[in-house]
């Protein structure tokens, strides 16, 4: 069962708090069960022979008892809420851990939003059921069948209420909870598609006001919000009559005690006493079976969440990062693809098909061609974001699948075709990928950047804040600090990825002027879509559907490539880069 292995696994490392769950409840269960008694005895022995001393005496006992009682239960929730909230801290770092050695593959897989709501809303269901569990697990059981074997030794001739009113608490809490179950299982689902939508729109909102499709989009995040408030609603009915039916059983309990014991009071046969301490067993056993049922109808909409938990844990990644991998490269650095072939899972046919290429440090590889050819899934393959599907790439002579991950990291600087900006500040952004740089080296990679001049007018300058994904500067500037971010972490290899798109001709010219001596001794792996980009690279590879069917410098591809010819044609730049 995969809640109960995820729930078990959890709890481990909190065997002692669990101990002290255990041991406060039945402290307290022991001293409910015990309260009724003295109660009983306070009535028949102290006010019926009008005993002061002996009401006194009881009193200060059943005080004592009260006080104990308290403090073993606030004790009890305290481990309890301790334990689950370590348990739900654990479940969401390994959650997070997990997801964060994902490949491209596993998160198309999931999907963003499917990702958020696993690790917040269905930790949680698992965190609250694990917290009501450990509330529960002694309890309810102990209080029940203390209560009949008390409730029965107070007055064996009343055993009939007892079994007709806890299977009537039974059918009536068992019925709402069967009713319950099947909505709770479609939540998690109907979370998962608000959270998608809502992100799709939040995220897209530039695109949904340029098209006017405001209102379209509301009326779509209406169908799945009304769908999510339909399930909330119906949950809830369900869940309001549910008290006023135990209310009624129990106040029902009460008055059938009363009926059947009145006579056999007013004839001696029983004491008052007795009837008030059978009336409070009779109620702490309905208690303990509302408490069982509560956690059955809990169990449901935890199960659910622990099974989608598990499918994030089971997952592997299919680029796996070995613990024994290459530490050190002793070879000159020289990045190497040998017939390497690349294929998403499903699709038809390879993206790419038998690349092969050598570059060394100090020169710098241009990838050009259509949309689709595959030019930035070839990026990809380098700081391994996916692996070859069939072939090699070599880095120092070593296969990178080979490489320790964090050698291979170290090594590379990767400027993505969408550059993304995290929450923070300007500096915090820039040091990402070398925490110590000083502030000059921050404002250096920015001059080389071409960004100096916009964050120097910035107010905090360095210290400017950043909103998540860089929403508070332009796509220019955002590229330009993605660019900085690169240079700041002084990589032996350069990966821009479609880097300069966003940036004007004056600007792109500049900027690389400017980067021609930082990356003079490293290796520089350019994605572009313009000409004028690229016509100094030492090696320029031509793409098509997955393909390269030319390669080599600028002027050998213009008199060699009629593809690469009809790219330069297409941008009318043909006497300008000539």
């Amino acid at each position: 069962m995969p809640l109960l292995r995820l729930v078990l696994r959890s709890l481990r490392p909190y065997w002692l708090w669990i101990a002290l769950v255990v041991v406060f409840q039945i402290i307290g269960v022991l001293a409910s069960l015990y309260l009724p008694t003295l109660n009983a005895d306070i009535i028949d022995d102290g006010v019926a022979k009008a005993d002061v001393d002996r009401i006194w005496e009881l009193g200060r006992i059943m005080l004592v008892i009260s006080l104990g009682y308290i403090v073993a239960l606030v004790a009890a929730n305290f481990f309890s809420a301790r334990s689950a909230m370590c348990v739900g801290q654990d479940l969401r770092r390994k959650v997070f851990g997990q997801v964060a050695t994902f490949s491209p593959r596993e998160m198309d897989r999931f999907g963003t939003p499917s990702l958020i709501t696993r690790s917040t809303n269905d930790v949680q269901q698992v965190q609250m059921l694990v917290f009501f569990s450990l509330n529960f697990l002694v309890q309810a059981p102990v209080t029940g069948i203390g209560g009949v074997v008390l409730a029965l030794r107070v007055e064996p001739g009343m055993a009939w209420l007892i079994a007709v009113m806890v299977p009537v608490m039974l059918l009536a809490v068992g019925f709402i909870i069967a009713r319950a179950a099947p909505l709770f299982r479609r939540m998690q689902g109907v979370i998962d598609q608000i959270n998608g939508v809502l992100r799709e729109q939040i995220t897209g909102i530039r695109v949904l006001r340029a098209f006017v499709r405001e209102d379209r989009e509301r009326e779509r995040y209406g169908v799945v919000n009304d769908e999510v408030t339909d399930l909330n609603r119906r949950i809830g009915l369900l869940m309001i009559t549910m008290q006023p039916i135990i209310m009624l059983i129990l106040n029902m309990s009460t008055v059938v005690v009363l009926l059947v014991a009145a006579p056999r009071i007013d004839s001696g046969q029983m004491e008052v006493g007795s009837i008030t301490a059978f009336i409070a067993y009779l109620m702490q056993i309905l208690i303990a079976v509302m408490m069982a049922t509560f956690m059955t109808m809990m169990v449901p909409r935890a199960m659910v969440s622990a099974e989608r938990i598990g499918e994030v844990l089971e997952t592997t990644t299919t680029v796996v990062q070995r613990e024994d991998g290459v530490r050190e490269l002793s070879g000159p650095l020289e990045l190497t693809f040998e017939d390497v072939s690349f294929t998403y899972p499903g699709a038809e046919r390879p993206v790419l098909e038998n690349i092969s290429f050598s570059a060394r440090a100090g020169q710098t590889v241009a990838i050009i061609g259509g949309t689709g050819a595959g030019k930035t899934t070839l990026v990809n393959l380098v700081p391994r974001l996916s692996d070859v599907t069939s072939g090699r790439v070599l880095l120092g002579g070593v296969d990178i699948r080979e490489l320790d991950a964090q050698v291979l990291w170290d090594r590379i600087g990767l400027v993505p075709q969408r550059p993304y900006l995290f929450s923070g500040t300007v500096g915090s952004n820039l040091r990402f990928g070398n925490p110590e740089a000083s502030d000059e080296e921050l404002w250096h990679a920015l001059t080389v950047a071409q960004g100096r001049d916009f964050v120097a007018a910035m107010p905090q300058e360095l210290d400017s804040p950043i909103a998540q994904g860089g929403t508070n500067v332009s796509g220019g500037q955002r590229q330009r600090l993605c660019i900085a971010r690169a240079l700041a972490a002084k990589p032996s290899v350069y990966l821009f990825d479609d880097s300069f798109s966003a940036l004007d001709l004056t600007t792109d010219a500049r900027l690389r002027t400017a980067l021609a001596p930082e990356t003079r001794d490293a290796l520089v792996l350019i994605v572009a879509q313009r000409v004028t980009t690229i016509t100094g690279a030492d090696l320029i590879l031509v793409l098509e559907h997955g393909r390269v069917v030319a390669q080599g410098t600028h002027a050998e591809l213009l008199e060699g490539s009629e593809t690469y010819r009809e790219i330069v044609r297409s941008q009318g730049v043909e006497e300008e880069v000539a």
